[in-house]
């Protein structure tokens, strides 16, 4: 039997197909039924829409006021996710990769420079680089965006996951989901890992090297960094050659905020040393306090332990674990293939009560 399809039946259905596609879910995702995407980038009437969804918000501190800058990216009553980046003193610009994964899973997300970044003020008093400060910073944050219980994911990475799990301990209330990306819960068992596991895996002329800087706090020879870059970064940071770094990668080692970074991190790129802030942080005893759903994501070749990764998602209350075999401590680009079906996955099983 010969079917024939009209131009005017053939348009239909292409219509059809596209609006199925929009607001269907794939495999592992199901949308909310008023999210579509003509609602997701629709921004009429919101108050960020001049500048497309930026916002600089004014933060209250011990040392005055300042502004940070934010940007919303979507639209969802229900899931909203804010991003803490790490360093400290990197910048938002590590999470673009985000551009290509949650605006089709329907996910609202909050690009974030933290006080003393890039895109946000940067005040030269180091006493506001303090943690407690920051959870604070957060807070305001959080108020600002009109983020709740009924919509607030809080993502952090690195001294993201720090200061995420810091603020879950002090106003988990407010959140209705926690991940805790590529950040063990004990900045001496991180230092402990770094030197008993990772570095004998460095060519032992390299790490010999290495050491002898480390040794002298020679941290800003050229020479330390290279070794450092070449060696450490490229197995464990983000695997792929320097040359391949993503452009998101390298903007923002270009804009991170040294005074920052080294008041909290301290100046060695082999661990947390020196009189660094963070030097002696442990929150370990206190993760059986947080109750909310959480997840952690761990990687095979971060230079955070993944079994400890895994070790806070069974400490936790309400948790989840995310292992990333091909990854390190960016796998948001050098294990995309897991990383983020299974942000995604937890996200949407949170939303639906599934978790």
């Amino acid at each position: 039997m010969k079917i024939t399809i009209t131009m005017k039946q053939l348009i239909f259905m292409l219509l059809l197909m596209q609006l199925i596609s929009c607001n269907n879910a794939d495999n592992s995702t199901i949308l909310n039924d008023n999210s579509d995407c003509k609602t997701y980038l629709d921004n009429t009437g919101k108050e960020d829409q001049f500048l497309g969804g930026i916002k600089m918000i004014p933060i209250q501190t011990p040392k005055g006021q300042f502004n940070v800058w934010t940007k919303r990216v979507g639209n969802n009553p229900t899931k909203k996710v804010l991003l803490l980046h790490g360093g400290p003193g990197m910048t938002h610009e590590i999470y673009e990769s985000f551009d290509g994964y949650f605006p089709q899973e329907n996910i609202e997300y909050y690009y974030y420079d933290q006080l003393g970044s890039y895109y946000s003020d940067q005040p030269k008093d180091i006493s506001l680089w303090d943690l407690p400060r920051f959870v604070e910073e957060v807070e305001q944050v959080r108020i600002s965006l009109g983020l709740d219980t009924s919509n607030f994911y809080l993502f952090g990475q690195s001294w993201g996951g720090i200061l995420a799990m810091e603020y879950a301990l002090k106003y988990q209330k407010n959140l209705k989901g926690l991940i805790i990306s590529n950040m063990v819960a004990s900045t001496t068992d991180y230092n402990a890992y770094s030197s008993e596991v990772l570095a004998p895996k460095l060519p032992p002329e390299v790490l010999k090297e290495i050491l002898s800087y480390e040794e002298k706090e020679d941290f800003s020879n050229q020479r330390y960094l290279d070794l450092i870059v070449e060696n450490y970064y490229t197995q464990h940071i983000i695997r792929m050659p320097t040359g391949q770094w993503p452009d998101p990668i390298n903007r923002g080692f270009k804009h991170l905020n040294p005074d920052v970074y080294v008041t909290m991190q301290g100046p060695s790129e082999f661990g947390i040393k020196g009189d660094a802030t963070l030097k002696n942080w442990d929150v370990k005893h206190l993760l059986h306090n947080i109750t909310v759903p959480t997840l952690t994501i761990g990687a095979e070749h971060d230079t955070m332990d993944p079994k400890h990764m895994e070790w806070i998602s069974k400490e936790v209350k309400n948790g989840r674990y995310l292992h990333c075999p091909n990854g390190s401590h960016l796998s948001q680009f050098d294990d995309q293939k897991h990383f983020f079906p299974g942000l995604i996955q937890f996200i949407n099983d949170v939303d639906l009560s599934k978790f």
